[in-house]
C-alpha cells in the first residue's frame, strides 16, 4: 500500500512529492530481464522491485510451478538454488540447463493486487561435431565424388564451411528440423585429379554457442594416379671426358619404383663408365660411343610413362700455344687506330692494343742532303723543260 500525504499546497510542486508519486505508480512492479544460455550451462534469474513494502517476491517455472516463495525452495529440483533473497530482490540460479528448461518465467509481486514480470530463458543447442561422410580411400584420378558434412543438436540452426587446406570452397547447404533442434547438411562435388592428392578438405560448423571452439572435421584426400616421366641432365652442353647425370623424375601414385633405362631401344652397354643408381644414370667420363637416344620409363598400376634424351657428346675444348714464328703477310692496319698525341711515345693506340712502327726517322744530316738533292733536280728540270723538246728524255739523260 502506498499513502501519499498533502500537507500544504506547496507540496505538490515540491521534489518529494513527484518521488513518492513514482515510486507508488512504478515502484511496486517487479522488473526483470530475459536471458540466453548454452546448453549444460546455468541460468541466473533476477526479479528486482524499486519500492518494496516488505512485500513477498517469487519465481515460477513455464509449467506454472512456484520455485521459490521469497527464500523459500518450493520445487524439488537438486539444479535450482537460491542466490539472493531480500526486499527489493530474488535471484535463483538453475544450472546443466536443458532444452526442455526453455520457456517464459514468471516473477510475481504479492501485492494488491498481484503484479507480475516475465522474462524467457532460451537455450541455445550446442551443435555436435560434424562428420564427413562420402570419401573413398584410395580415390582414382578422374573420379566424381560427393563428400558430405552433417551436425546435429543446433539450435538455432548451426552453418556449414568447406575449406580446401586454407581456402573456402562453396557448398550445398540443407536444414531439417529435428524437435526443437536442427540437423545440418551440407555437400561438397568434386571432380579429383592428381592435384588433390595430399590435400586437406575440412567442414567447419559456426555456431553462436561456438563462439570460442567452433566444431570441425578433416579429411586428406588420397589420389592415385599413373606416373609421369622427365629427365634432368646436369649439363647442358657435353663434352668428352666430363661428368654427366641424367634423373629419371616420375611423380605417380603409388609411387613408380624401380625404373627402366634403355639405350636406342635395348639395354644398356655394360660399361664401368655407366652406372645406375635408383632413378639416376651416371656416365663418370664421357665418350663417342656414348652417342644415343636413353629412353627411361615408370609404371604403377594405373598405367606407364616415359621420357627420352637424346645424348650427343661434343669435342673436349683445346687451347693451342701461342706462336713463335711472324705471319707471312703484314697485318692491315686497323682503320679504327687513333695516333697517340704525345710526342715523346712514338706508338699508335687502337681498339686492338698498341702499335710501335718499323720506319726510323732520318738522321738531320741525311735530311738536308735529301732536301738539297730535290731542290736541283726541280730547277735542272725547269730548265730542260725550256730548250727540250722531250722534257723527261733530257732529264733521264
Amino acid at each position: 500500500m502506498c499513502i501519499i500525504q498533502f500537507l500544504s499546497p506547496e507540496n505538490l510542486h515540491s521534489h518529494n512529492f513527484f518521488l513518492t508519486l513514482y515510486l507508488c505508480i512504478s515502484g511496486q512492479y517487479p522488473l526483470v530481464q530475459n536471458v540466453t544460455v548454452t546448453q549444460g550451462g546455468t541460468a541466473n534469474l533476477t526479479c528486482r522491485v524499486e519500492y518494496n513494502d516488505n512485500t513477498s517476491l517469487q519465481w515460477s517455472n513455464p509449467a506454472q510451478q512456484t520455485l521459490f516463495f521469497g527464500d523459500k525452495k518450493a520445487l524439488r529440483d537438486n539444479r535450482i538454488e537460491l542466490v539472493r533473497a531480500t526486499s527489493s530482490e530474488l535471484t535463483i540460479s538453475i544450472s546443466d540447463v536443458t532444452l526442455g528448461d526453455e520457456g517464459l518465467y514468471t516473477c510475481s509481486l504479492f501485492t494488491m493486487p498481484v503484479r507480475t514480470a516475465k522474462a524467457y530463458l532460451t537455450i541455445l543447442g550446442v551443435p555436435e561435431k560434424p562428420e564427413i561422410n562420402g570419401l573413398t580411400k584410395p580415390a582414382m584420378e578422374g573420379d566424381h565424388i560427393t563428400l558430405t558434412c552433417i551436425t546435429q543438436g543446433s539450435k538455432p540452426a548451426a552453418d556449414l564451411r568447406w575449406f580446401r587446406n586454407e581456402k573456402e570452397v562453396k557448398g550445398a547447404k540443407e536444414v531439417n528440423a529435428s524437435g526443437k533442434t536442427f540437423t545440418v547438411r551440407s555437400s561438397l562435388q568434386l571432380h579429383v585429379d592428381r592435384n588433390d592428392d595430399g590435400v586437406a578438405y575440412t567442414c567447419r560448423v559456426d555456431h553462436v554457442a561456438l563462439a570460442q571452439a567452433p566444431q570441425q572435421a578433416t579429411e586428406v584426400l588420397e589420389v592415385h594416379y599413373a606416373p609421369r616421366v622427365e629427365i634432368i641432365k646436369s649439363t647442358t652442353v657435353p663434352q668428352e671426358g666430363q661428368y654427366l647425370k641424367l634423373e629419371c623424375f616420375s611423380r605417380g601414385n603409388p609411387s613408380p619404383d624401380p625404373v627402366m633405362w634403355t639405350k636406342d631401344g635395348g639395354d644398356l652397354p655394360d660399361l664401368d663408365r655407366i652406372i645406375v643408381e635408383g632413378r639416376e644414370l651416371t656416365f663418370t667420363s664421357l665418350n663417342k660411343t656414348d652417342n644415343g637416344t636413353y629412353r627411361c620409363e615408370a609404371s604403377n598400376h594405373l598405367g606407364t610413362s616415359s621420357a627420352e634424351y637424346v645424348l650427343y657428346v661434343y669435342d673436349a675444348p683445346t687451347t693451342l700455344p701461342p706462336s713463335t714464328t711472324p705471319p707471312l703477310h703484314p697485318i692491315p692496319p686497323d682503320p679504327t687506330v687513333q695516333l697517340s698525341t704525345h710526342a715523346s711515345d712514338p706508338t699508335v693506340t687502337g681498339s686492338r692494343g698498341t702499335v710501335t712502327p718499323h720506319i726510323p726517322p732520318l738522321p738531320p744530316q741525311h735530311a738536308t742532303l735529301y732536301f738539297t738533292f730535290l731542290l736541283y733536280t726541280c730547277i735542272f728540270y725547269f730548265f730542260c723543260s725550256s730548250c727540250c723538246q722531250y722534257p723527261l728524255t733530257c732529264l733521264i739523260f
